[in-house]
């Protein structure tokens, strides 16, 4: 069975991906028999506070904050990234190359990221939720962990969810619903138990259902059975799939699980093998 599309990775033209390289992960594409690859790239215009004294010296992060722990993340070069698009398109003719955005918070930048998809052509664009109001500023969920409850700090993240595919037409991917999960502070808290946010989880997917979206199956953690089930429960139509790849050797990375997982839930390939995976009722 052929591999679905990796429709979220990320190259040196995302801010926070220093080991990326666009050519190597299409050439990593090829060599793994990929029908299409999607650069999502990172336009993020929140500015968030990290713990620098939490981050090891070499985190990337750590050189683009300053010192007070203010990261802003640096404007994206969109004319450079689709010449760059245009020259992985000639060098790799077998494989579909499509160019891509991933949107942070684009509810709270409407204009900005209005601009930056004015600059050229996107063939898939993701909608995020890195961030959430923290007193006065913004945090990611690493940072909320160390003050708040984490159940709280993963219902606050399902509320914004909400909030995001209600407010921002700007994408038509949501990515990684479970992003908190992958920080969750399983050392403080105990084991993260999904049961307990179901209604949580499912009002967040029902919205995104309504609003007409694709649900990523992220595999940078697998994404848990249950929330794709409770997808094609809450009426979801589509799923796509996404390595979150920041460095070529993760390229679709997990993907045959995920599509295992997929299938098993009602959904099935599309008519072309880049297209989105359908549900099947």
């Amino acid at each position: 069975m052929m591999s679905p599309a990796d429709s979220h990775v990320h190259s040196e033209w995302s801010w926070d991906a220093p080991s990326g390289s666009m050519e190597r992960s299409c050439a990593r594409a090829v060599e793994l028999g990929l029908p299409a690859i999607a650069f999502t790239e990172h336009v993020d215009h929140t500015v968030w506070t990290v713990a620098l004294d939490a981050l090891a010296p070499d985190d990337h992060l750590a050189t683009v904050a300053t010192p007070q722990g203010l990261l802003a993340p640096p404007a994206f070069d969109a004319p450079g990234y689709l010449e760059a698009i245009e020259r992985c398109r000639e060098r790799f003719p077998a494989l579909r190359i499509l160019s891509g955005l991933e949107l942070g918070e684009p509810h709270w930048h409407a204009a900005a990221a209005t601009k930056v998809l004015g600059a050229g052509r996107f063939d898939r664009v993701l909608g995020s939720l890195h961030c959430l109001p923290d007193g006065d500023g913004f945090a990611e969920p690493p940072g909320q962990y160390a003050h708040r409850p984490a159940a709280d700090v993963v219902r606050h993240y399902l509320a914004g969810i909400v909030d995001l595919v209600t407010r921002s037409d700007a994408f038509s991917v949501l990515a990684h619903i479970d992003y908190p999960l992958r920080y969750w502070p399983s050392r403080e808290a105990g084991p993260f138990e999904l049961p307990k946010f179901e209604e949580e989880f499912r009002h967040a997917l029902r919205m995104t259902a309504r609003s007409g979206r694709a649900l990523e199956i992220n595999t940078r953690i697998p994404l848990h059975p249950a929330i794709v089930r409770w997808w094609h429960e809450e009426g979801g139509e589509a799923v796509t799939f996404g390595s979150d790849a920041h460095d070529p050797a993760a390229v679709a990375r997990g993907f045959r699980d995920a599509a295992d997982m997929a299938r098993a839930h009602g959904f099935r390939p599309g008519r072309d093998p880049y297209d989105f995976w359908a549900r099947v009722d």
